[in-house]
């Protein structure tokens, strides 16, 4: 396949919906979603992406009912502990960005562990969103760059400058960004980053979105012209 973005990022929407269309409780969609991650990485892996970066749990999912967040922690665990031979034999680098602050010692160990195991993987890297939202990422950012730099240092920052205070720094920003279930909005995700991001929203529920769901969104992307502002 021809122009296939670097970075293709998703905000996997649609879970409880999902559950709730075949009378079950919400967690049923959650863990149908893992398996359309699966799909998705597998797909990615096979495209040539080099990033995939996923939103997996924003700082507003902090709100939901306890069980549920108990249990999407709980299955962040057990999606760690399962797929690392996966990654591993698949040459997948596992980055997770957020508030770790607000996580568990025990899921951010689990975290580093597996950040640690696939550190060397160079094929890909997958990202996923835990406990972020664009508008803590910018503000920590602006802290950051402020303590280091002083008033005088952040006044002649350029852009570029900022970026590197950003949780991204290093990562390039998404070509693609791919919402599920129909919803046209942002969400509170990568803000800053998505300035120049082509969008492509779908109808499909997230536990629904496997392998040739994802190849169309990459056939969509591949039919659009980039100008970032210029004329063609």
């Amino acid at each position: 396949m021809n122009n296939v973005p670097q970075h293709v990022s998703i905000i996997m929407d649609g879970n409880g919906r999902w559950a709730k269309a075949r009378g079950r409780e919400r967690v049923y969609g959650h863990l149908e979603g893992v398996e359309s991650v699966r799909a998705v990485t597998e797909a990615a892996v096979e495209a040539g992406v080099r990033y995939l970066s996923l939103y997996a749990f924003s700082e507003e999912n902090w709100n939901r009912p306890q069980a549920e967040v108990d249990r999407l922690m709980e299955l962040m665990m057990e999606a760690i502990r399962n797929e690392v031979k996966t990654l591993m034999d698949n040459g997948v680098r596992f980055v997770v960005l957020g508030n770790r602050a607000r996580l568990s010692a025990t899921l951010n160990k689990a975290i580093d562990d597996l950040m640690e195991k696939t550190s060397a993987c160079g094929r890909m890297t997958l990202i996923v969103f835990l406990s972020y939202s664009g508008q803590w990422d910018i503000l920590q950012a602006m802290k950051k760059a402020a303590a280091e730099r002083g008033s005088e240092g952040v006044r002649d920052m350029t852009a570029e400058d900022f970026g590197k205070y950003l949780v991204t720094s290093g990562i390039p920003d998404p070509d693609l960004l791919i919402r599920t279930s129909g919803e046209q909005r942002i969400s509170n995700y990568l803000l800053w980053q998505c300035a120049y991001t082509e969008f492509v929203f779908t109808d499909v529920l997230w536990p629904d979105f496997r392998k040739p769901e994802f190849r169309a969104a990459l056939e969509t992307y591949a039919s659009r012209d980039r100008r970032y502002g210029k004329v063609k």
